[in-house]
């Protein structure tokens, strides 16, 4: 019998049968930010996804927990990192595009997570991702921008943005400006893991609705259809009661991370991670409640996973597509990688509206 049409007794998987069986998720992170965010997430573990820490910094790479390791430049930076410099990271890039190349070939969906203004980071990760898009694979980004007082730094990220923005089926940006706001007191390290655990929720959320089974089952094709619908995409996250919908929408909504406008959105991938006691009912009110300001033609394609450890509450994870972010709507003029770090004037980005840290009671 051909792969044309498969027969398996009922206690046999279909998996063995493809080589595309399963989904293959690459979590790559660029520099020493993204490096961060993915040894946090490999300590959170998750499942079915590989990680990747891509960086010209011997001794900050020593210090990350992933599955795999890559030290690129040594001939350029001797391992001693990029000095703030996105060209000399876009150069060690391409000294080692066939490793590069090699490590991300194979991958059905690819994250990467970098901190826009460095050098390593900013250079890197537009060509990583452009070389996994070459592939054939899906890219989604997430990155953060400096704090304003960084300066230089903020030149730096505009260029990243414009590189990564043609490169990533979904770019999403993350300011590190809004922990000035949300965690102002908490230690340095303590505030930045916050940053760390929102990238880590998303990647994992997004891996594990994708690779384990749900009543209502999201596959692979599910997310590429949705992310490559075109435009500006951004990540919602929430957890609420499950006998409070409208409060388990607006928790999802009211992301404190991210600012956009998602009115007029062009299409939705939400999954929905609950306990035995969801009622259809409930389900279908949040899928309404978070879709009701799209377009009346928007692509909606929801999932629904009953687990007991979710008992008495509910998690949602929705990516929404074509919506408007001020962030990337003004970064404009075009910016090199060559000339950030040297410019003198700093870009425009907008500050997030602090609205959106408010809790109804």
């Amino acid at each position: 019998m051909g792969l044309d049409a498969v027969q398996r007794n009922g206690n046999q998987t279909f998996l063995d049968s493809y080589a595309f069986g399963r989904p293959k998720v690459l979590v790559v992170g660029c520099g020493g930010a993204g490096g961060n965010s993915v040894s946090r997430l490999h300590r959170l573990g998750v499942h079915g996804a590989r990680t990747l820490v891509v960086n010209t910094d011997a001794v900050h790479l020593d210090s990350i927990q992933c599955d795999r390791k890559l030290l690129i430049g040594g001939p350029v930076t001797r391992g001693m990192g990029a000095g703030g410099r996105p060209e000399v990271g876009e150069r060690c890039a391409e000294l080692a595009e066939d490793e590069l190349r090699n490590q991300i070939a194979d991958a059905d969906l690819t994250f990467i997570t970098v901190g826009l203004g460095g050098g390593t980071g900013t250079g890197v990760a537009p060509h990583i991702a452009e070389l996994a898009q070459a592939a054939g694979g899906v890219v989604i980004t997430l990155a953060t921008t400096p704090f304003k007082a960084e300066r230089g730094r903020m030149r730096n990220a505009q260029a990243g943005i414009q590189r990564l923005k043609p490169v990533s089926d979904s770019l999403i940006i993350l300011d590190n400006n809004r922990l000035l706001d949300l965690v102002p007191n908490l230690p340095v390290e303590q505030a930045f893991a916050v940053m760390d655990h929102l990238i880590s929720e998303v990647i994992k959320g997004v891996t594990e609705s994708i690779t384990l089974p749900s009543l209502i089952n999201l596959d692979f094709n599910d997310v590429r259809t949705i992310l490559q619908a075109g435009g500006t995409s951004t990540i919602f996250y929430g957890e609420n009661t499950d006998e409070d919908p409208e409060a388990i929408v607006q928790e999802t909504l009211d992301n404190p991370l991210l600012d956009v406008d998602y009115r007029g959105a062009r299409g939705a991938l939400i999954h929905i991670s609950a306990g035995p006691s969801l009622q259809l009912r409930t389900a279908n009110e949040v899928v309404e409640g978070l879709t009701k300001r799209m377009r009346s033609e928007a692509n909606v394609i929801f999932g629904v996973r009953v687990d007991r450890k979710y008992e008495g509450i509910m998690r949602v994870l929705a990516i929404m597509t074509g919506v408007r972010s001020p962030i990337l709507e003004s970064v404009a003029q075009p910016v090199s990688l060559s000339g950030a770090s040297a410019a003198a004037d700093e870009p425009v980005l907008l500050p997030m509206n602090p609205s959106i840290f408010s809790r109804k009671p």
